[in-house]
């Protein structure tokens, strides 16, 4: 068993007659690939596989060459993922303007049920960036759309599945031990954005589509203009019509419906190598699609989920207006900055989707080295911007001078929780890349709900530290599988992984 996790036996590439996407979900592509063998001096982007490196000035030339590879690729889906969430995180601001319930009940709302279903529907589209990333990489481009299809299949089901969870959001959340006016108006607002979580049915499929091919411009562009209309929205409707929490609700829907239209508009109209239109093939192999994008969301729900619990764990304080409300500020803040990392993480899984379906393993072996070191200087810098401003982010919103103060007293651990999640999200990316997404969710299963909840229950309801020692401890679980993933990855052979 090689250190990804994967049980096939090891093959020569050029004895095969069919080019495997993930060997754990039995997926495959029929036809041959032309392989490029590693040359003899280093190379740019189009011409095979790097030399080893040798020089100072080799390592200059990959680093240089990788990190335009990255960032042509990072930065669109970076502002796309950013604009997407500014639609959250506006909505968040907005409503926190009208009062500290409001902001409490959609904060419990956004970050605990409406995140339950984004990370689980996530984490299924990111099946695709597996899949679509090594059939794109080998060149098999006509299964990318039947692909997108099955995906489109399989996570509407998944919507119909979550929407109890939509349907009694208030009983659940009062179950949690949420206050009954926050958990009533919080359900509420859950009712009325169930339209959003449909949406991302569409969405991600779509979105994994378009970046399995580098066609993230277009990403961009629509996230930047669904972003203004959503301003827009918010403004008419909170500002002008004053139609409270049920305006932001509708701003909320038709936003993320206008971005999933927009992707298939141009998926049809402008992708004619990987769309060729709608095919019975995407009810094959149903079952086997269904597996490897449980194993993606399981991955991605564990450390979405993780963090969500220390909304609900801070519920049960005293003062819980003040409790998440500050919370879920700095989560709101951190989650900005997680946006550009998730950006990194999908444009690292490309990457390594791409090298090791071309049969390039030390292209995917660099690109994991460039990354992970050029994400740790921008997460320094950012830890290093919220410590310098500790007392005034928290301006943006709320005016509210006490929980102005409660928010400045974390200010210290969103700083390391956001010079974590710059390395975090990069592995979590080169595993989804690699296809070791079963691996991974072991592992987040231990690091985050057997030692980081436990330790954050510990040490925020047994001692003084309150909601400091629930994040403590959720920073110390986060820390520890950061640590076994890099450990995995440094062991992992890339020449291995181009041949399982």
């Amino acid at each position: 068993m090689d250190s990804s996790g994967g049980t096939n036996p090891l093959r020569d590439p050029e004895s095969c007659d069919e080019t495997p996407l993930n060997p754990g979900a039995g997926e495959s592509v029929i036809g041959t690939t032309d392989l490029h063998h590693a040359p003899t001096t280093i190379l740019g982007a189009s011409e095979g596989d790097y030399a080893p490196i040798k020089t100072f000035e080799d390592a200059k030339y990959v680093c240089r060459v990788e990190s335009i590879k990255l960032w042509v690729i990072a930065g669109p889906i970076a502002f796309n993922i950013l604009c997407n969430y500014g639609v959250n995180s506006f909505t968040n601001i907005f409503v926190g303007h009208i009062g500290n319930v409001e902001l409490s009940a959609v904060a419990i709302s956004l970050s605990v049920i409406a995140n339950f279903s984004f990370g689980f529907l996530f984490g299924m589209g990111s099946a695709l960036e597996t899949l679509c990333g090594q059939a794109y990489g080998a060149g098999q481009l006509s299964m990318l759309g039947v692909y997108m299809q099955r995906s489109w299949i399989i996570l509407t089901g998944a919507c119909f599945a979550i929407l109890p969870l939509y349907v009694y959001a208030a009983p659940i959340l009062k179950f949690l031990g949420q206050r009954d006016d926050i958990a009533d108006l919080a359900g509420k607002f859950t009712l009325q954005v169930i339209p959003q979580m449909f949406s991302l049915a569409i969405n991600f499929p779509t979105q994994k589509f378009l970046q399995a091919q580098s066609k993230v411009n277009v990403l961009a562009w629509i996230g930047f203009v669904a972003l203004l209309n959503h301003l827009l929205l918010l403004y008419l409707f909170i500002g002008v019509f004053r139609w409270g929490l049920a305006g932001a609700a509708a701003a909320y829907d038709l936003s993320a419906w206008g971005i999933s239209v927009a992707q298939v508009v141009y998926v049809v109209g402008w992708c004619q190598d990987g769309w060729k239109g709608l095919s019975w093939l995407a009810f094959k192999d149903l079952w086997e699609f269904v597996k490897l994008s449980v194993a993606s969301a399981v991955m991605l729900c564990l450390e979405i989920w993780y963090f969500m619990t220390i909304i609900v764990l801070t519920g049960h304080l005293d003062d819980p207006v003040i409790a998440v409300g500050s919370l879920s500020i700095c989560m709101n803040i951190n989650g900005w900055e997680g946006m550009l990392f998730i950006g990194i993480n999908a444009a690292i899984s490309v990457r390594i989707s791409n090298e090791l379906g071309s049969r390039h393993p030390r292209a995917a072996k660099y690109s994991v080295v460039v990354t992970v070191i050029e994400s740790f200087i921008i997460g320094l810098f950012f830890a290093v911007l919220i410590l310098a401003t500790k007392d005034d982010f928290a301006i943006i919103f709320t005016s509210d001078g006490k929980m102005r103060r409660a928010v400045a007293k974390l200010a210290y651990l969103l700083g390391i929780t956001m010079l974590l999640n710059s390395v975090q999200p990069v592995i979590s990316g080169v595993a989804v890349g690699g296809g070791w997404q079963a691996l991974v969710a072991y592992i987040n299963l231990f690091c985050y709900y057997v030692v980081g909840l436990p330790l954050g229950f510990l040490l925020g309801y047994k001692t003084n530290l309150r909601v400091q020692g629930i994040w403590l401890g959720m920073i110390f679980g986060t820390l520890l599988q950061t640590i076994i993933l890099i450990i995995i990855i440094y062991k992992t052979n890339w020449n291995k992984e181009v041949r399982v």
